[in-house]
């Protein structure tokens, strides 16, 4: 049995209030770790095409404010 398997079968025994509890930490974690990831992407430059891409559309006129 895996490491995985055994997570998931010990999250079926516990009750609904741990299950919860175990899931906001998985949601709480997976951010981190995309905040993290970004932040990697953003600081070897990989994201700069994306942002040089999206203020040309600033300046050409072709965005709208996402709040009225």
């Amino acid at each position: 049995m895996s490491t995985v398997e055994e997570i998931t079968a010990a999250i079926e025994q516990l009750p609904a209030e741990d299950v919860a509890r175990v899931r906001d930490w998985l949601a709480e974690f997976a951010e981190r770790r995309w905040d993290e990831q970004i932040e990697r992407d953003e600081q070897a430059g990989r994201l700069d095409a994306l942002i040089d891409k999206a203020l040309e559309e600033h300046w050409a006129g072709r965005t709208r404010p996402l709040y009225d």
